[in-house]
């Protein structure tokens, strides 16, 4: 394997070319933005985030606002807001130092064992267990393991701490990823190519593409919403989300509740006269999916709610969530 990722690595931002030194900082913020979302995605917002914030200390120093801000569109936004809390304990109690060992990473907010374990293999050279969801399917598939998931994984993690060598785990856990993005993917395994072919236990049984077994999905639940939209004089009326709860701390529009039935026009943020779009929008929170009426009012209320006018031309800058700024796109020019 790490002769294979000697000749086949992956070019990305965050990841130190051969013979220089990881950066703790810069492979810490790409595993927490790299989680539920697509290297394709985090390329380019993981450039922009190290060239304003390119060290521990300046995140530690930059506003919540900010942070929150520039992280709209990654989604799963509690890692954010654990994001510049782990960066302030770093300056504060570890002289702007991350911890070099996978127990002492553990204790700064908001990383688990996944992530605690890919910092101190990758950027302190610590063996390590590291296991992301290429790895998972890469030793699911290595070692025949057919139980299905969620259940597999005491079985994955164990076989994979079982090849995890002392020298050298980082790399080690970059090949296994590395392999399970390009070649033992989710709908094909290239077998040809794959460094570990012979040792595969699946692909000798026929079996490979269809591991790791996944029970069941239940049906997520069905929630609705209502969306407010409140105009003047170009700008429209932003609130800002509670700090705990889905999308924490996020500037918004303003809604009503999210409810199992539609809920019109409670706890409008203004008084009427209010008019409903023949439109929704909706969004897939991880638990369920959310269905957003959308309305507006015309004239120029005042609101009741706490929040900011924002300039309706510059909304691509108040770092909205994408459901708000999907509902943003169909309601600002409804009324044109």
């Amino acid at each position: 394997m790490l002769a294979w990722y000697d000749r086949h690595a992956r070019d990305l931002p965050w990841r130190a070319k051969a013979g220089e030194t990881p950066d703790p900082y810069r492979v810490w913020l790409s595993e927490v933005m790299l989680q539920q979302t697509t290297v394709a995605a985090v390329g380019p917002r993981f450039s922009a985030w190290v060239e304003r914030w390119p060290d521990v200390a300046s995140l530690a120093a930059a506003s919540d606002e900010d942070i929150m801000a520039a992280w709209a569109g990654l989604g799963y936004y509690a890692r954010a807001r654990n994001l510049v809390k782990a960066a302030r304990a770093v300056v504060a109690e570890h002289g702007g130092r991350f911890p070099s060992t996978e127990a002492g990473l553990r204790d700064l907010p908001g990383l688990g064992a996944y992530t605690a374990a890919a910092v101190a293999a990758i950027a302190f050279g610590e063996r390590a267990v590291v296991v992301d969801a290429n790895v998972e399917r890469v030793v699911a598939r290595l070692f025949a393991i057919q139980t299905p998931l969620p259940a597999a994984r005491p079985a994955i993690r164990e076989a994979t701490d079982r090849i995890t060598p002392d020298a050298r785990a980082g790399d080690f856990a970059q090949a296994m990823m590395d392999l399970g993005s390009s070649i033992c993917t989710v709908k094909k395994s290239q077998c040809l190519l794959c460094p570990i072919a012979v040792d595969c236990r699946a692909r000798a049984e026929g079996i490979a593409e269809s591991l790791p077994a996944k029970a069941p999905k239940k049906a997520r639940p069905y929630r609705h919403g209502t969306v407010f939209w409140i105009e003047r004089k170009g700008q429209v009326w932003l609130v800002r989300r509670p700090d705990k709860g889905l999308l924490g701390g996020m500037r918004a529009l303003p809604t009503g509740p999210w409810a199992d039935e539609r809920p019109g026009l409670t706890d409008a943020p203004a008084k009427g006269p209010w008019v409903m779009l023949n439109d929704t929008v909706v969004h897939g929170f991880t638990h369920f999916e959310l269905e957003l009426a959308l309305a507006r009012i015309d004239g120029e209320p005042a609101a009741s709610v706490a929040g900011e006018w924002w300039p309706i031309a510059d909304l691509g800058t108040a770092g909205l969530p994408t459901l708000f700024a999907r509902a943003a796109d169909r309601l600002k020019g409804a009324g044109e």
